[in-house]
């Protein structure tokens, strides 16, 4: 029996209507958004209508449910894809990228993290009841109206037809071409780890005596540093970039050279340790299933042949305040994280500790006079998303126990109230961290430092915008001309700051290049 029509039944079904063909026509990507995008004719709704008009009513009920729920799902699917699109321009996997949740919840405190968890549980609980009982309520219309509904879909049909043949935008299938693509996706991500395990099988370095490893690089200290969000995008600042020209002059000054590139990450505004298991091992780590393979393994790393070779390791990790099982396949001798690190100074939003502290602890603790040969992997996090607050750089004197440090520049609210001013803050906090590193070379560096420098990936779209490359600034910096006389087939170019013409290399292939280059 068909219910009574009353104002608050035509509201309630004009409101399942909107919410359906909303739910359908969104794309999962904001930069498709447009304003015509809810006047398209979802291809799914008018499938969904013409099913239901064919069914009896247990069947209807029961196809309406199960395709509310779904719709539902997908469209948290879709609300993931966005937010990814906008922090790693790309969109979710199902399969990868639940890692992600560990290191976004660890910014908030012990109570603001249970809450965030509940809340997007109950949010999403909700969202699928919602769009279940809109698309019940829609059959249930639908059913009560054949005649009417069946001459609707018909009409819609030859308009949706004809308007995907002209290649007009009204015609909308974005929700069945996003399932298809979770399908496919998931299908490819499973099959990825035989190819990765392939991959990781094939080491010429696996077996190279310790003798013969970095011969060329014998009694120098080793320092590979990431400077997190330093992307290619940061050249592009005025003040990165005047900063760089002047870091290489004074530099030079001090006896040092520089020899500069690119090298494309394999993650793109978030992820740091994909990136750095991609330098390290030379596979290609762009997801989590990858990483867990890899550090599941006896792969030969950076950090592990210097290890091999007979050189002290040592990780700095400032930003880290829990144990870490999986770097063990890096063979680090120490590690080195918030815990442990000695600050007592502010706190930093995302990164405690300012960078210049971080490298003072650290010249502290390990480059002591008469240390043996050192190789270091030390994270820069002062360019950490937000970008804000940022510390002042003091006398390498006054660092101590970091109490002496302050805050700099606006608030966090304030630079995210202006699209503007979070690209001025980026520029800032690399710049920091930039000039952190360079004066802590300048002031302490010796005949034996060789020094990598490069950044994890580039920042999130904020900065970049949409189909950004993910190409990083790489640097070798030494005083031993001998050092950089290894790398001249190289091709990399004089200085601080590689012009947009400089080589591009996959960030996997830089362990085997150096390995070689610094071998007998």
């Amino acid at each position: 029996m068909a219910e009574p029509v009353t104002a608050r039944r035509v509201a309630a079904d004009v409101l399942a209507c909107v919410l359906v063909v909303a739910a359908l026509v969104v794309p999962n990507n904001l930069a498709l958004f447009g304003p015509a995008t809810l006047l398209r004719i979802p291809v799914e709704a008018l499938a969904g209508v013409a099913l239901v008009l064919v069914l009896p009513p247990r069947g209807r009920r029961i196809a309406a449910a199960v395709a509310g729920a779904v719709l539902g799902v997908l469209v948290l699917l879709k609300i993931a894809d966005i937010g990814f699109h906008r922090a790693f321009d790309r969109p979710f996997s199902l399969v990868f990228d639940w890692s992600f949740a560990g290191p976004a919840l660890s910014l908030l405190g012990g109570f603001a993290r249970v809450a965030a968890v509940a809340g997007a549980v109950l949010a999403a609980v909700a969202l699928v009841l919602l769009t279940t009982w809109a698309a019940m309520r829609l059959a249930r219309v639908a059913a009560d109206h054949r005649a009417v509904s069946a001459r609707v879909v018909a009409v819609l049909a030859v308009v949706w037809i004809a308007a995907a043949l002209t290649g007009l935008p009204l015609a909308s299938r974005a929700t069945a071409a996003l399932a298809y693509r979770e399908v496919r996706a998931v299908a490819s991500d499973l099959a990825d780890q035989r190819e990765f395990a392939a991959e990781m099988a094939a080491d010429a370095f696996r077996d190279t005596p310790p003798d013969e490893l970095l011969t060329s690089l014998r009694g120098k200290d080793f320092l590979l540093t990431f400077v997190e969000s330093y992307g290619r995008v940061a050249l592009d600042d005025p003040g990165v970039t005047a900063l760089l020209d002047s870091g290489a002059d004074r530099l030079r000054a001090a006896g040092f050279s520089a020899r500069s590139a690119f090298l494309t990450s394999s993650t793109s505004g978030g992820g740091s340790w994909l990136a750095h298991s991609t330098m390290e091992s030379g596979l290609w780590v762009d997801n989590q299933q990858r990483y867990r393979t890899f550090v599941g393994s006896d792969r030969l790393t950076l950090s592990g042949a210097f290890a091999r070779a007979g050189w002290r390791t040592v990780n700095v990790q400032p930003e880290n305040g829990a144990d870490w099982p999986e770097g063990a396949v890096y063979r680090f001798g120490r590690l080195y994280d918030g815990r442990n690190i000695g600050y007592r100074g502010p706190n930093f939003s995302y990164a405690a500790m300012p960078d210049q502290f971080t490298l003072s602890a650290f010249h502290r603790n390990e480059m002591t006079p008469g240390h043996p040969p050192l190789m270091a992997e030390l994270d820069l996090v002062s360019s950490h998303w937000p970008w804000a607050p940022l510390p002042r750089m003091v006398d390498w004197g006054a660092v101590g126990d970091g109490s002496t440090f302050t805050h700099t520049g606006p608030s966090v609210d304030e630079v995210w109230s202006d699209p503007a001013r979070v690209r001025a803050a980026y520029g800032d906090a690399v710049e920091y961290s930039l000039s952190a590193l360079i004066s802590y070379v300048e002031t302490f560096g010796d005949d034996d430092l060789v020094l990598v420098f490069l950044g994890d990936h580039q920042p999130n779209t904020s900065v970049t915008g949409e189909g950004a490359s993910r190409d990083v600034p790489v640097t070798l910096v030494a005083r031993d001309p001998a050092v950089l006389d290894r790398i001249t087939g190289w091709g990399w170019q004089d200085g601080l700051r590689p012009a947009p013409d400089a080589p591009v290399w996959p960030m996997s292939a830089f362990r085997d290049r150096f390995l070689t280059a610094f071998g007998p």
